[in-house]
């Protein structure tokens, strides 16, 4: 989380609104009715407007705070990190306009940030890493060829089989469901109309408004069935924009 907050501060310091929106993402839990053509958009305009600003005209932690409140407007939610971040920003923003009210924060990060990256990468690589690093390498190799028998093996016999277990399985099973269920209802209408018409050539005692009666009956459950199903498409749909706004 902290390598992403870094790689994020870098981003908006650089005025990279796809880079900075991606991370975002990225480090960000999207909900059923994220909007991400609207997030990048709005988060666009935010880096945008900060880009090459001085600190008397710049506030760092109101940026990323804005990135917050704009995931959060757009149905992404965004770690607590964030917030912290951006807070705490806030408040050097505050005391660093007091004191030099030219600070260019952009040109600070930048600066910074190639000293806050070599101490991260010399707590990695110490030498109780390295070793432990060598010790899984040499098990993944030892074990490579065995399951690469095994995987051959498997797709030679054809036994081969692959699980996928999507996110919104009840969703979409549901929207398959609803879209089966409308056109099955459109060819039921549409089979009665033809059938409708053809009937119309049979001539039979029985008649409505001077035509065949079973005629006349078809054309009028076909459209009232057109009816209810126009309206139960606008309906649903009206329903499901609410949601989605709300």
């Amino acid at each position: 989380m902290q390598e992403n907050l870094l790689k994020l501060l870098l981003a908006v310091s650089e005025g990279q609104s796809d880079e900075a929106t991606d991370i975002a993402i990225r480090i960000s839990q999207p909900s059923n009715h994220f909007n991400e053509m609207d997030f990048r958009h709005k988060i666009g305009q935010v880096v945008a407007e900060q880009k090459n600003s001085t600190l008397q005209q710049m506030d760092t932690g109101r940026v990323i705070l804005d990135v917050g409140r704009t995931a959060a407007d757009t149905g992404l939610y965004a770690p607590m990190e964030l917030s912290l971040l951006g807070k705490t920003l806030l408040q050097l923003d505050q005391v660093g306009r007091i004191l030099s009210p030219e600070f260019d924060p952009n040109e600070s990060i930048r600066r910074n940030a190639s000293a806050i990256l070599n101490q991260r990468l010399k707590s990695v690589f110490t030498e109780a890493k390295a070793f432990s690093t060598l010790l899984e390498a040499k098990q993944f190799l030892g074990a490579l060829p065995s399951r690469l028998n095994k995987i051959l093996d498997a797709v030679g016999n054809a036994e081969l089989n692959v699980k996928v277990k999507p996110m919104e399985t009840e969703f979409l099973v549901d929207s398959a469901q609803k879209v089966a269920n409308r056109i099955t209802t459109g060819l039921i209408l549409a089979a009665l109309i033809v059938g409708a018409a053809l009937l119309m050539r049979v001539q039979t005692s029985f008649e409505l408004f001077g035509c065949p009666g079973l005629a006349i009956i078809c054309f009028l459950i076909a459209a009232a069935g057109g009816l209810c199903l126009v309206f139960n498409i606008v309906w649903h749909d009206h329903k499901s924009k609410l949601k989605s706004r709300r």
